[in-house]
């Protein structure tokens, strides 16, 4: 699933682009007219792409385009060819010029798709590290089952090794796991998503740990819109 965001300040503009992600297929997307709430939600949830209009009644989509997060996929849409320039500048992936006709879309989302997948790697092997107790610990991301607020503290579960408990906010454990590995799923845990075994709009089991972890109402649409989840998972009855 390519998780995307629209900015513009034209319904109609958004209508289409929501109707060729549907039309191209396996595109989650949210569409936004306020580009303060667009960026808002860009930064919360990092997108895979974004795309950005660039003459808005009230801001300029070059500019907002500087604060995007690193990595994220940009496509600007406009009905102005002379930001053509202005775009590719910003790093854009593509400049598609209105009105948007369904084939120029599809060329778009290809490039996007080249974009992503060159910028992947296997997060699997990778690691991060904390401090707990007053040392620095190295956490494989492998390793990781579940992470539990408690305060201002999580509390990590590794198979097979010791919960370490750092001093970190969730928010901020989250901005740190790859999000192909990892997803929130409550506003107190994280889970890993190649341990996940079965699953309903209200609970999780996971391979190896012991009880079952609840889905928060406010995750549940994005937690049931994640394609991480693969056809060996036994969807619990709901």
């Amino acid at each position: 699933m390519i998780r995307c965001i629209a900015i513009d300040d034209e319904p109609i503009a958004l209508s289409i682009i929501q109707e060729y992600c549907h039309k191209y297929g396996d595109i989650l997307l949210e569409c936004f007219t306020s580009p303060v709430e667009g960026m808002q939600r860009i930064r919360s949830t990092k997108p895979d792409v974004v795309f950005l209009d660039i003459e808005m009644n009230s801001h300029n989509g070059v500019d907002l385009a500087k604060e995007l997060p690193e990595g994220t996929c940009l496509i600007f849409t406009t009905a102005y060819s002379n930001y053509a320039l202005d775009g590719f500048e910003a790093d854009a992936v593509d400049f598609l010029h209105k009105p948007i006709f369904y084939p120029r879309f599809e060329r778009a989302m290809e490039k996007a798709k080249k974009f992503m997948s060159a910028g992947q790697k296997d997060d699997s092997q990778g690691s991060i590290t904390l401090k707990s107790e007053h040392k620095n610990v190295v956490i494989n991301h492998r390793d990781i089952m579940v992470i539990e607020a408690m305060d201002n503290y999580v509390k990590i579960f590794r198979r097979n090794l010791p919960t370490v408990i750092p001093q970190i906010t969730m928010k901020e454990m989250e901005s740190m796991l790859p999000r192909e590995m990892f997803l929130r799923i409550h506003r107190s845990f994280i889970v890993s998503i190649p341990l996940i075994e079965k699953y309903s709009n209200r609970t999780v089991y996971l391979r190896d740990y012991p009880t079952p972890i609840p889905v928060g109402r406010k995750y549940i649409d994005s937690f049931n819109n994640t394609l991480f989840f693969n056809q060996s998972n036994k969807q619990l009855s709901k």
